[in-house]
């Protein structure tokens, strides 16, 4: 099976990209992750020997996403699809990115605009855990930027990607796919309290109507990186 059954997939709603069983494996991953870090109340809380508990948490997070990454990498080549079908065709021009870095950036003001009230209402305190998993040194800040590119990368191909197709195939509805998959996204960030999560939720939806809009994950991608790197950038220098 070529990759263009993946293409196809991404055109529309009614083509799994995966095996039903394989869904199952990828969202235990993920479930089994926010799990773990609920248990630890909270990744500055996960303890790498011989490293900062913040060092520790970034690196903690960077090799969980990427191997549940490499868990749908092995699921599409068993199929002998590719994941660059799913990300779309690559820019063809500077000009190209640009365009898209300048979406991407227009998207994250207008959410952090949008969801600053609520957030205001829901999410609570937790300046005492930005306090504990914010970068202090400038390793830290560069193992930050680090683990932002990899959840810009893999929480987009993860939930806007790989189970926003899934869950559209099998509903045969786009708006179920997006809605389902921003339960997910909301879901897999257990170590944050309710509120947090019904906002990520939120911003879940959000993304998922961004990437529909684009018809690619790159915008998104670079949307989500953004966001995270210029929160741990502002908290370093503040």
């Amino acid at each position: 099976m070529a990759s263009s059954t993946v293409t196809a997939a991404a055109d529309s709603p009614r083509q799994p990209i995966a095996p039903w069983w394989h869904t199952v494996l990828v969202a235990s991953a993920v479930a089994g992750l926010s799990l773990a870090s609920w248990y630890q109340h909270g990744p500055p809380n996960v303890g790498v020997p011989g490293i900062s508990s913040r060092l520790s948490t970034y690196f903690t997070v960077i090799v969980a996403e990427w191997s549940v990454i490499l868990l749908i990498w092995l699921g599409l080549r068993r199929r002998g699809d590719t994941m660059q079908a799913l990300l779309s065709p690559r820019w063809p021009a500077p000009r190209a990115f640009f365009r898209d870095l300048g979406l991407a950036a227009g998207f994250f003001v207008l959410i952090a605009l949008a969801l600053s009230p609520l957030a205001e209402r829901l999410a609570g305190d937790t300046t005492n855990m930005k306090v504990a998993y914010f970068p202090q040194t400038a390793l830290e800040l560069a193992a930050w930027l680090a683990m932002s590119a990899t959840a810009g990368f893999c929480e987009e191909f993860i939930f806007r990607g790989y189970l926003m197709r899934q869950f559209s195939a099998w509903t045969r509805s786009r708006a179920w796919g997006i809605v389902l998959q921003a339960v997910a996204f909301g879901l897999a960030h257990g170590y944050y309290n309710k509120g947090v999560m019904v906002i990520i939720g939120i911003e879940g939806v959000a993304l998922g109507l961004f990437t529909h809009w684009r018809k690619s994950l790159r915008p998104g991608m670079l949307a989500h990186g953004l966001q995270d790197s210029i929160g741990g950038i502002v908290a370093f220098f503040s």
